[in-house]
């Protein structure tokens, strides 16, 4: 499997993986269709488009942070997981750098029972899991620009992304999202609402990723000011209305 291929993560991060793969797959075989977790069948697709992809977003994380936020630390990180689903990128970020506080925001109940149950039966302690949409906690004071990095992946365009993600940025902060291998026309496309959230576009950076899926891209934005208090718009808009 290419997870095994040269990460140089420690055998505990292996041993809480496969236990996390393990309920992933398990739940799936219950009751996929119920709770809409995630289309993939096959344990090694597991492996490759979901747990790889997720794992191979952490150097730009670190890197961008260490060269553009804080050069002197990129450990205890506060981060969001916008719309996590099933943990994906997450609850593997959280596994592989057990010194992050990570944050799981998820609108969906049923999805945030499965992510209660893996990090109970993983006793994993650097983990929240939080239910609501990103445009009511974007606007809560307990969540608004709190954290250092919010990701996303697979969850909208980076136009409707932005005004989910960067409200809960402090500033000098990072917004990372994990796209596809060609996003130029659409990250061009969200310069406008990036802007408006109090960001601009950092970085593209190819992931290395040993997914068969094709190459990855994360997408960093770094937050120089605050957001305006008009945003994030009410439930439902940033989605119908992109900036």
């Amino acid at each position: 499997m290419p997870f095994f291929n040269g990460t140089g993560y420690p055998f505990s991060v292996f041993m809480f993986m496969f236990f996390y793969l393990g309920l992933f797959l398990k739940k799936r075989k219950q009751n996929l269709q119920k709770m809409n977790l995630t289309a993939v069948k096959d344990v090694n697709e597991v492996m490759e488009r979901h747990i790889d992809d997720s794992l191979a977003i952490i150097p730009p994380i670190k890197n961008s942070y260490t060269s553009h936020c804080d050069s002197s630390c990129n450990s205890n990180l506060k981060l969001v997981d916008v719309g996590t689903g099933a943990g994906l990128p997450g609850l593997v970020l959280a596994i592989a750098c057990p010194d992050w506080k990570v944050t799981l925001l998820e609108s969906m109940n049923k999805r945030c029972v499965f992510l209660e149950h893996a990090v109970s039966l993983t006793q994993l302690l650097n983990v929240q899991i939080v239910r609501g949409r990103a445009e009511t906690l974007g606007k809560d004071v307990s969540f608004r620009e709190q954290y250092d990095v919010a990701v996303a992946r697979a969850v909208a365009e980076m136009r409707i992304l932005a005004e989910y993600c960067l409200p809960l940025v402090r500033v000098g902060g990072l917004f990372v999202a994990a796209k596809g291998h060609d996003p130029q026309e659409e990250v061009k496309n969200s310069e406008r609402a990036v802007q408006l959230m109090g960001a601009s576009l950092l970085q593209l950076c190819s992931v290395e990723s040993q997914s068969p899926f094709g190459q990855r891209t994360a997408v960093v934005c770094l937050k120089s000011r605050r957001t305006p208090k008009k945003y994030p718009r009410d439930p439902g808009t940033p989605a119908k209305v992109p900036l």
